[in-house]
């Protein structure tokens, strides 16, 4: 007899979240490599197309707000003058989805960011009552990075990194890892995720990349191809790329997937692309292929402040990257230049200037709220103001906001606003 699975993609708790393209990619390719093993249901609080969702309209590409409910803050947030809320369907989900459904013999949980930890403990308190005697499991990033805060939730597994034979052992099968994301869990499916290589090859001292996947490694590329095929028989218009470096050698894995996938969907980088990489051929191939949406990582146009953080992208590899993209007859309008507010070099970051650097491009700028992740040299530099063992002082709109003050982010917040409406 084939075990019974629940997925699961908890609810947010967050003072803002956005449908920006969100789809749990980890949980996806576990229940792949389950595909014909198990006996699967998913159950996506973050899914917008399910019946129980009351969020907004989707805009033109796919994206949109979701239901919410307004919460009382945790005791470590307290001192964050912004709402608190609850994002996603409602908490009666997973019963009504057990009941329908069960019963289950294991529930999979996703995790994302560290401090959305209470909507992971939500669902596996909510799996105990609902799921009587299922073993729970979770993976994902909060599970890397925080294992032994994830362990006092009272799980029966905490999977850490790649490595899923612990998991295996746990249902008591071997899932293939070669097939291809589990898209037919979802009833409706209207926009999707893609991923053509697993980690970075890059160091940057805030990210946590290297801890998530030691090694750079890119896919197969039938996989990817597979992927691509199964969310769109399923209705995807809309595909965003979840990769780490996607213009990296594009020769590996970008440029043979373009050249099977360009033209079959609309396609999106919410994950920001290299801009020292973005040459003429890249961008015409991506335009010509069919992306929409660029979003350039450049967090300042300080050269010191890139220096000492992994010297991704300056001024002048922003300017031609743009140029580039203009050249290849991108739409400017959707071409963003990502910033990094927070962090805690910021003083030398010069973010005003490089605001309006980036804006003088003709582009649109977003700031992109800093969160200090434990382990990471930029993180552990941000125990001065925050306790990193707990996960929720991780909050990237809490932490700006405790480092710099919230005059100082309420204004530069402003003037990204000011800016993009002047475009």
């Amino acid at each position: 007899m084939r075990p019974r699975v629940l997925l699961v993609n908890p609810p947010v708790y967050d003072f803002a979240a956005y449908d920006f393209w969100m789809k749990p990619l980890g949980l996806l390719r576990v229940a792949g490599a389950l595909r014909g093993i198990a006996e699967m249901r998913l159950l996506d609080y973050l899914d917008r197309s399910n019946p129980l969702a009351r969020g907004g309209q989707a805009d033109v590409w796919g994206r949109g707000s979701f239901a919410s409910e307004r919460l009382a803050k945790p005791a470590a947030l307290a001192c964050v003058p912004r709402r608190f809320h609850r994002f996603g369907l409602p908490r009666s989900a997973l019963s009504q989805f057990a009941s329908r459904w069960g019963p289950f013999d294991f529930v999979l949980v996703q995790t994302v960011m560290t401090y959305w930890y209470l909507g992971v403990k939500e669902v596996v308190d909510e799996a105990r009552g609902a799921c009587p005697g299922a073993k729970v499991a979770l993976g994902g990033v909060y599970a890397t990075l925080c294992p032994e805060h994830a362990r006092s939730l009272g799980v029966d597994l905490v999977v850490e990194g790649k490595d899923l034979a612990p998991l295996w052992d746990l249902i008591g099968v071997e899932g293939c890892m070669g097939e291809p994301l589990w898209w037919e869990g979802y009833e409706r499916l209207r926009a999707g995720v893609l991923k053509l290589a697993d980690g970075c090859p890059f160091r940057c001292s805030y990210c946590a990349s290297r801890r998530l996947a030691p090694e750079s490694r890119v896919a197969p590329l039938a996989r990817s191809l597979a992927d691509l095929e199964l969310a769109l028989r399923f209705g995807a218009e809309d595909l965003a790329f979840y990769d780490d470096a996607l213009l990296f050698e594009p020769e590996r894995a970008l440029f043979p997937f373009l050249e099977r996938a360009a033209g079959r969907a609309r396609f999106h980088t919410p994950n920001g692309l290299h801009a020292r990489f973005m040459t003429q051929e890249v961008a015409r191939r991506l335009v010509e292929a069919g992306f929409r949406s660029f979003f350039l990582s450049f967090e300042s146009r300080s050269e010191d402040w890139h220096r000492a953080v992994g010297d991704k992208a300056g001024a002048e590899d922003l300017a031609q990257a743009v140029d580039a993209l203009r050249s290849a007859g991108a739409d400017l309008g959707g071409v963003t230049a990502y910033l990094l507010l927070g962090h805690p070099n910021a003083e030398s970051q010069d973010l005003e200037a490089s605001m309006r650097y980036a804006h003088g491009l003709g582009i649109r700028v977003m700031l992109s709220d800093f969160s200090p992740l434990p382990g990471t040299p930029d993180g552990e530099a941000c125990r001065r103001w925050v306790d990193l063992d707990e996960p929720l002082t991780h909050n990237k709109t809490a932490f700006p906001l405790i480092s710099m003050g919230v005059d100082r982010v309420n204004r530069l917040k402003a003037l990204c606003k000011e800016l993009n409406r002047a475009l």
